[in-house]
């Protein structure tokens, strides 16, 4: 597991009901956050049902899902629940942090 915190944005560029990708310094993991109401959530950038990316996808904010472009498979923002088929496996959730005016991520699997 890597301690190493990857810069995402300014805070201010990731306002409510926005998303952002970056990609971890060391694992090079895609990893999108979304900021859902003020809070900030980040996930895999990665379908759990087709290796395709969710930030081509729409966030709905009025339900914290994220939907795939590809065939539909909806999750929540929150956990990376999969909410619908043809997922049944949620995406992986990370850490986020606001930091000296910016948000930051890390892939924090060991």
């Amino acid at each position: 597991m890597s301690d190493v915190w990857t810069f995402v944005c300014a805070s201010a560029e990731l306002l409510p009901g926005e998303m952002r990708g970056a990609f971890d310094e060391v694992t090079g993991t895609p990893i999108l956050v979304l900021n859902l109401d003020g809070e900030l959530y980040a996930l895999e950038d990665v379908c759990s049902h087709e290796d395709f990316e969710l930030s081509a996808g729409a966030f709905d904010p009025a339900s914290g899902t994220i939907e795939c472009v590809l065939h539909g498979a909806k999750f929540d923002v929150r956990d990376g629940r999969a909410l619908c088929a043809p997922a049944y496996e949620p995406v992986a959730k990370f850490p986020v942090k606001r930091e000296h005016d910016g948000i930051w991520t890390r892939d924090d699997r060991g």
